[in-house]
């Protein structure tokens, strides 16, 4: 006999009340109060952008995950007028996040993406998908700035970028919601990335996202791709 996850979580969130539920809860990674649906719309500053490229083009290669390089990105809001961008690979699940130096804005969020992506060897930086949101309404910008072209998702469709969605629910272990965080260093945001892709996964047979981008860079070194900055 198997009890589900499922079935586990209902038990915490039906049956605790009061003290008992907030005792529960603190040991949930997420430490949710209430389950939360999958497809609750997780959109915001929706507005059409110029020059958008549908998430339906972006190359097969992505979708399959078979080659790494491929990106999914958001903004993880603190509070309403403060975030931090979040950054993960598909492939092997590698997560780096940037701050945005002025606020929340388009010109803040290009020039934080891009910084943080040039820091990637070239044959890591091939595509990226992001949501609506306006913040990437310079997204050609960046994309003459990087070489990686921007793939739009669907209005309220953050299952197409699954991977990140699932990353930022992690990250609310070190940056929950409600709480600013502005005052957050690049060097401390490097360090919480440097915990998540120490971390053994089981879609990764149990490597680390770290070890997992290592033994790509080791592969293409090898095969003749030298990587360049």
């Amino acid at each position: 006999m198997q009890v589900s996850h499922e079935t586990i979580y209902l038990s915490l969130y039906v049956q605790g009340r009061g003290l008992l539920r907030k005792e529960l809860t603190k040991h949930l990674r997420r430490r949710h109060q209430i389950r939360q649906p999958k497809n609750r719309d997780t959109t915001r500053r929706v507005g059409r952008i110029k020059d958008m490229i549908n998430i339906s083009e972006r190359p097969a290669e992505a979708a399959d995950r078979a080659v790494p390089g491929h990106w999914e990105g958001d903004l993880l809001l603190g509070t309403p007028t403060t975030a931090i961008g979040t950054l993960v690979e598909r492939s092997t699940r590698f997560v780096m996040l940037f701050k945005l130096p002025s606020g929340i804005n388009a010109e803040s969020a290009r020039l934080g993406l891009t910084q943080k992506i040039l820091t990637l060897p070239e044959n890591l930086r091939r595509s990226l998908a992001w949501d609506q949101g306006r913040e990437m309404k310079h997204h050609v910008r960046f994309t003459i700035d990087t070489g990686v072209q921007v793939y739009f998702c669907d209005p309220n469709s953050p299952w197409q970028r699954g991977t990140n969605e699932n990353t930022n629910g992690l990250l609310r272990q070190y940056f929950p919601s409600g709480k600013t965080v502005a005052h957050y260093t690049q060097e401390h945001l490097d360090k919480v990335a440097a915990q998540l892709n120490g971390r053994p996964r089981e879609t990764l047979s149990w490597k680390s996202p770290a070890k997992k981008l290592s033994q790509f860079l080791e592969e293409s070194s090898a095969a003749g791709v030298a990587p360049t900055a």
